[in-house]
């Protein structure tokens, strides 16, 4: 409490009015967040062993249940450069957090996880991932650390390259693995690219890689350019601005630069001194927060401030929000292939991941409609069936949808249709098997009076056919009259009536009272009785093949209406994807010209023009749902019925 307190006290006089609110209203929101997943501390999500990469089953565990977008923030840097304390503090924990140490070991192997909610973003998780430091005199192995930084950058949505003292030649030459981005990863399959994509596919890098943050740390020096005072974010752009030349010095000096500029869509620098005199930077890990310079606490919180404002959701290729479900598909995909010897492909993995989370939503959504209709009471009638059905089937396609992504064909959503066609028609079997037994059950029991006046001979009388006929009458009357019979009240009474019609024309014939005459208009009016009862029946099973026609018919509609907004949506992710892309390089071509390079920005417009080319196109005309979507209506609005069909095959096959 009494640490708090001093930090409550310091911090706001070192920063403005404005700035002061916001670590107040941080550190309240911090304590008010709502807890979705709990993770209390770090665990282990890529291990490396030897040099041997391998997914930790138990993380990967962790993030499929977290079904809310995430906000993947990573941090590289060389060993020993203070990064695990950044992770620490955008995690709101200085103790029981990522790995710290003073000394000249490196803490962290692998990639490390921690997950916690999000202190800004409700409904989001914030997942930090520290990753063990490149240049580990240990390790000395520098094709593992490329992948962990081609990992890290994969993973995430923003990445942190921390580094410590200024940001001068040697800083960015440490920063050597991002020339080899493109040896290690791919943007399409190879089978689909050519030999001139590739040569250009890092121009679409820009589209896919995350936000680039350079926290600089132990800055000593004045924040100059030619002694004109400057800000970080121009120091950053100073540091990393091109040489003109075309000797090999100047190509080599210019290569990390140019990968930065043209890779990473926005870049941010913040710039930490000291955090304690030297004397006591080696206990730094014991030391509270209120002994760290109020200077270096200013920046750090500007730092988390900026992470947790500006840092934006973890995307896929498409524009496609991933969840930490998601991510965990992503981080076995990548690595598996690593450690087969391939290069991650963001096309490939998009596809797998694609082809899991669809399954699993078709599943989710048929767990959905099972779990609604299960909660009937048989029987019902064909109305409560139908609009209960209606309701389930539109939620789980609801489901399904907020799962899918990348279904362009229907293929899933088809699936899932069948599956509660299906589904459907054991329900109904279910009503209809329900019904009989009921109506058959309350038959017997209203007919048992009858049954025994007939074994007593009660009708074995002159004027007994009068007396059956109305006890008969009275029977079917009351039979009408009780309610929740079901779907197959009509038919079974026709059966019963059936059944009766040898009964009632023996009562007929052993009445004396009732001449030949008589007795032929009374065995017409059963007939015409019997007939009349088989109309009934007839219309019952109609309106019930013409009600589940219609379901069938709306619960099409309903889906391809479900699946073009979706697809107009992902359209649209697409379009802002590109776009963002395009003006990208715009900006980076406007600024090669302001400072002379007019050769590197014409060769700059080719690469504007294909991702222009690529951006996906609006198809005001419909002709895409035209020709793909609809002809799906088609096969849903058969002649027969397809939850009939399924009815009469499980009725064949005894179920």
């Amino acid at each position: 409490m009494i640490v708090h307190h001093i930090i409550y006290c310091i911090v706001p006089l070192i920063l403005k009015n404005k700035d002061a609110i916001l670590w107040f209203s941080h550190c309240r929101s911090r304590q008010r967040a709502p807890i979705v997943t709990v993770m209390e501390s770090p665990v282990c999500l890529i291990e490396n062993i030897d040099g041997t990469l391998r997914v930790v089953q138990e993380a990967t565990e962790y993030l499929m249940r977290i079904n809310q977008p995430v906000v993947v923030v990573a941090v590289v840097g060389l060993y020993r450069t203070g990064k695990s304390y950044l992770m620490n503090k955008l995690a709101g924990k200085r103790k029981a957090g990522f790995a710290l140490g003073a000394t000249v070991q490196s803490k962290t192997k692998g990639i490390w996880m921690w997950c916690v909610p999000h202190p800004v973003k409700e409904g989001h998780t914030l997942v930090l991932l520290d990753t063990e430091g490149l240049g580990d005199v240990e390790k000395g192995d520098q094709k593992n650390d490329a992948w962990i930084f081609s990992l890290a950058i994969l993973l995430s949505s923003t990445l942190v390259y921390n580094s410590r003292g200024t940001i001068d030649n040697q800083a960015v030459e440490n920063l050597q693995y991002v020339t080899e981005l493109t040896e290690r990863i791919k943007v399409k399959a190879p089978s689909a690219s050519s030999a001139e994509d590739d040569d250009a596919e890092d121009a679409q890098f820009v589209q896919f890689f995350p936000s680039f943050v350079w926290a600089v740390r132990d800055f000593t020096l004045l924040l100059e350019i030619d002694g004109r005072q400057v800000n970080e974010d121009q120091y950053l752009e100073h540091a990393l601005t091109l040489k003109k030349g075309r000797d090999r010095r100047t190509v080599d000096y210019n290569l990390p630069r140019e990968c930065i500029r043209n890779y990473f869509p926005t870049r941010k620098c913040f710039i930490f001194e000291t955090p304690a005199p030297p004397e006591k930077m080696a206990h730094l890990e014991s030391m509270t927060e209120s002994e760290l310079s109020p200077s270096f606490q200013a920046v750090a919180f500007d730092f988390c401030n900026y992470i947790f404002k500006e840092s934006s959701v973890k995307k896929v290729k498409g524009g496609l929000p991933v969840t930490g479900r998601m991510l965990s598909h992503l981080a076995k995909t990548y690595v598996e292939t690593i450690a087969s010897g391939g290069v991650p492909c963001l096309e490939n993995a998009v596809l797998t991941m694609a082809q899991i989370e669809n399954q699993a939503a078709v599943e989710e959504g048929l767990q959905v409609y099972q779990r609604g209709m299960q909660g009937l009471t048989f029987p019902v009638s064909m109305e409560e069936m139908s609009n209960e059905h209606r309701n389930w089937d539109s939620q789980a396609t609801k489901t399904f949808m907020s799962r899918s992504f990348k279904d362009d064909s229907g293929e899933y959503l088809k699936t899932l249709a069948d599956a509660i066609n299906k589904e459907y028609a054991s329900f109904l079997l279910k009503n209809e098997d329900m019904s009989e037994k009921v109506c058959r059950q309350l038959l017997s029991e209203l007919s048992e009076d009858m049954a025994n006046k007939l074994k007593n001979g009660f009708y074995a009388k002159p004027g007994g056919y009068e007396l059956y006929c109305s006890d008969h009458d009275n029977l079917v009357a009351e039979y009408r009259k009780r309610p929740k019979k079901g779907v197959k009240a009509e038919e079974v009474l026709e059966n019963f009536l059936k059944e009766k019609s040898v009964e009632s024309n023996s009562v007929l014939q052993a009445d004396k009272n009732i001449s030949e005459k008589e007795r032929k208009i009374h065995e017409e009016k059963v007939k015409a009785a019997m007939l009349e009862q088989e109309k009934k029946a007839e219309e019952q099973k109609r309106l019930e093949l013409e009600r589940t026609l219609q379901d069938e018919r709306r619960s099409q509609e309903e889906k391809l209406q479900m699946m073009r907004e979706k697809m107009e949506e992902d359209l649209k992710s697409q379009r802002k994807e590109a776009e963002r892309a395009v003006e990208c390089k715009l900006k980076e071509q406007r600024d090669l010209l302001e400072k002379g390079f007019k050769d590197k920005a014409e060769m700059m417009s080719q690469e504007i023009e294909n991702l222009k080319a690529e951006r996906p196109k609006e198809d005001k005309s419909g002709n895409f749902f035209t020709n793909h979507l609809f002809p799906l209506i088609g096969h849903g609005l058969q002649a027969l019925s397809t939850v009939y069909q399924y009815k009469a095959l499980k009725k064949g096959l005894g179920f």
